[in-house]
């Protein structure tokens, strides 16, 4: 059986089943690009899940087995509604990871998705009922849950960092460089100059097939 550290599962804060299998995943990653947790800027991840589903959960188990963390800036989402996700590192072929039809259709009829329809939260629902979804996830093999493709094509280009900051000229507050825009001549924070913020934070990938 695979085992996940149990701080995991506090960092997390609840027992799911979809936080063990974003730790395997990103465990399988590791394995397929042959390289160690990241301490430092190393890896990047590019969930393709989005918001408001459960599978969400994954990315915890992700970022705990790997180490690209969303503090580091090493994990963003895409937004496809779909639960897999790339792993890139510099100087690797990219791996995409997707959880298998047949395992997510297998767990769909478990009494832990039965109370989590009615809108119960994974700490409340019984115990046994918890342990029993996530000892399915543990027991099964890598093939059982993932598909694994390689992705020879796929480039990346991570933003150069930088400590260069700025103060918006309107609300007054400090702004790294690279957020800082230009309106009615002044230099003025994203949320002071009227642009959405997503015209800034799409990831910069070269779309893979």
């Amino acid at each position: 059986m695979f085992e996940i550290p149990k701080w995991v599962y506090v960092f997390h804060g609840h027992e799911c089943p979809f936080m063990p299998i974003g730790y395997r995943m990103g465990a399988l990653a590791l394995e397929k690009l042959n390289i160690e947790r990241s301490k430092n800027h190393e890896m990047h991840v590019f969930s393709e899940m989005g918001t408001a589903h459960p599978q969400g959960c994954m990315e915890d188990g992700i970022m705990a087995a790997t180490g690209a963390t969303f503090g580091k800036g090493l994990i963003e989402k895409l937004y496809y509604g779909k639960v897999a996700a790339i792993f890139w590192y510099p100087g690797k072929e990219a791996v995409r990871i997707a959880l298998k039809n047949e395992f997510l259709d297998m767990l769909a009829p478990h009494e832990f998705f039965q109370y989590r329809k009615k809108g119960i939260e994974p700490s409340e629902i019984p115990e046994n009922i918890r342990r029993d979804i996530i000892n399915k996830v543990l027991q099964a093999s890598n093939d059982d849950l993932f598909n694994v493709k390689k992705l020879p094509g796929f480039k990346y280009e991570a933003p150069k960092s930088s400590f260069n900051k700025g103060k918006c000229e309107i609300c007054g507050e400090y702004v790294f460089e690279r957020y800082l825009r230009v309106k009615d001549g002044q230099k003025v924070c994203i949320a002071c100059s009227g642009h959405e913020e997503a015209e800034f934070t799409r990831p910069r990938i070269k779309k893979y097939s």
